[in-house]
């Protein structure tokens, strides 16, 4: 068995080494059941299947659900710019929903990409969408840059 030391390994590599990996490992994507459907440089789409385990009290999908997805799409495209050791976190996620899902609606698809990516912050835009391609919901995000540990941020 090899062992990777992830802190070699720049957001996209980290991304990528990830996204193959066995889902027997507790996540927020093995969870909601999110895989991870491109990853390149500045932008990710993620998707998973509505269930009935996501329904609200009045029998929809819960909208925290494609806030899930968008803040993973948007996280993530940010982390595929950074360079290795380099970490972010979410500061602020702005989402608007624009139609309901019915637990049966199948795929969700949300896209995240970059606008900005400076050296203390970054900024990303996305968009959930449904298998007709409606627009459930979009959102954009503000994360800062997390330097890697020991050393201050320039």
């Amino acid at each position: 068995m090899t062992t990777v030391d992830l802190t070699t390994l720049s957001g996209l590599e980290l991304l990528r080494w990830a996204a193959q990996q066995p889902t027997d490992r507790p996540t927020i994507g093995r969870l909601l059941g999110m895989a991870f459907d491109e990853l390149e440089e500045g932008r990710v789409v993620v998707s998973l299947s509505t269930k009935p385990d996501f329904a609200n009290p009045l029998g929809i999908v819960h909208g925290g659900i494609a806030a899930t997805l968008l803040d993973s799409a948007l996280g993530c495209a940010v982390h595929t710019t950074l360079p290795a050791g380099v970490g972010f976190t979410t500061l602020e996620l702005k989402v608007n929903y624009i139609r309901t899902v019915t637990v049966d609606a199948g795929r969700l698809t949300a896209v995240g990409t970059t606008i900005h990516v400076g050296r203390r912050t970054a900024t990303a835009e996305g968009r959930v969408t449904d298998e007709r391609g409606k627009l459930i919901a979009h959102a954009t995000t503000t994360c800062m840059i997390l330097p890697p540990e020991g050393r201050p941020a320039a």
